[in-house]
């Protein structure tokens, strides 16, 4: 009986990596067990790992799973992987075969519904993963790892996709309000609007009047990283900063490059991704709350990369916020109701000028 780990172990050093390596022959189970894996390797995906006549069929998934139906998501089929793997979390290190970090996303129980060299399908009894899912084979008579994750089933309950633009709510030429206490301040950078839909690893962006402008930002793109399996999308501007202050001249040098040369450009002439709003986060649209819960929201997102950050916003205090603005050299300050709902589209927001 020919060795299913056989290439496992041929991809790998015994003695180099944390990885387990097992010395005999696998034994069968009872084919109910799987794991998903967030694999933070050259680059991030979802290594999706089903029990199956004693190892763990593989496939990397690199936008993860999706999670309505209708959204056909690539999966590489790899090689098998010892049952061991069932727990394995680690640093694989750099050069080596898949080198990266990687953690259990999900683990649990599964059903097999079909299962063939043409398609397998299956339930899912997870934390996170649960629902009835297809892997498919393309059969591309150049790449017999080619197959392809679909959910079958409708989304849990309240789920919704995160689209991919809304319209941005806007702010009016105004004066500073007299229910002052009733107002958030944030400064105004001069940016340019963006939002950042970050979804299975991967940020597409788009500039205020809807145009795709993922590719201007280089940048950027991290991002999607840092957020893993998050979906989120955010509302903000994007600046360039020199000497410790916006720069419109930069900030229209890299507004006017093309791709190519965005990516050259980003080393000496850098973007910012200054966010401000969340309207919509892990399935469940944002708008209606109040901009303070919104602005939680954003503050607890788990990012820290440097093209990232959260301006400060200021409840009441309007006259000193504006002042403040004004000692920075900045255009001013937007106002927004602290219970105030997004509207996309709407002007509900006031631009106070210097």
């Amino acid at each position: 009986m020919a060795d299913k780990l056989t290439e496992y172990r041929g991809k790998r050093g015994k003695d180099r990596t944390p990885e387990p390596w097992p010395d005999g022959p696998p034994e069968p189970g009872d084919n109910d067990l799987f794991v998903i894996q967030e694999h933070h390797a050259s680059r991030l995906h979802w290594d999706f790992r089903l029990e199956r006549d004693g190892v763990l069929v593989s496939w990397a998934v690199p936008r993860g799973l999706p999670l309505t139906p209708g959204v056909n998501r690539l999966a590489v089929h790899t090689e098998d992987h010892p049952m061991e793997y069932l727990t394995f979390e680690g640093e694989i290190p750099a050069g080596e075969y898949g080198g990266g970090r990687m953690t259990v996303w999900d683990t649990g129980k599964y059903e097999t519904l079909h299962w063939n060299d043409h398609k397998v399908e299956v339930v899912f009894h997870g934390e996170r993963a649960r629902g009835k899912y297809l892997f498919l084979n393309r059969h591309n008579a150049d790449d017999d790892r080619d197959w392809m994750l679909r959910r079958l089933d409708p989304a849990e309950p309240g789920h919704e996709d995160a689209p991919e633009f809304l319209e941005p709510m806007t702010a009016v030429p105004g004066e500073l309000p007299a229910d002052d206490d009733e107002w958030a301040y944030e400064f105004a950078w001069g940016g340019l609007r963006t939002m950042l839909l970050v979804s299975g690893g991967r940020v597409t962006a788009h500039d205020g009047s809807g145009a795709d402008v993922t590719g201007r930002y280089p940048d950027l793109h991290k991002l999607g990283e840092e957020l893993g399996s998050t979906e989120v999308l955010l509302d903000g501007e994007v600046v360039v900063v020199k000497d410790g202050k916006p720069s419109p001249e930069g900030l229209e040098e890299r507004r006017r490059a093309g791709d190519a040369a965005a990516k050259r450009l980003k080393t000496y002439c850098p973007v910012f991704y200054f966010a401000s709003d969340v309207l919509h986060l892990d399935g469940k649209p944002t708008l209606a709350l109040p901009y303070t819960e919104r602005r939680e929201l954003l503050e607890g997102l788990p990012v820290a990369d440097r093209h990232w950050q959260v301006p400060r916003y200021f409840l009441g205090g309007g006259e000193a916020v504006l002042g403040a603005s004004r000692q920075h050299g900045l255009p001013g300050v937007v106002a927004k109701r602290a219970d105030g709902e997004y509207r996309p589209g709407s002007g509900g927001w006031l631009f106070v000028g210097n």
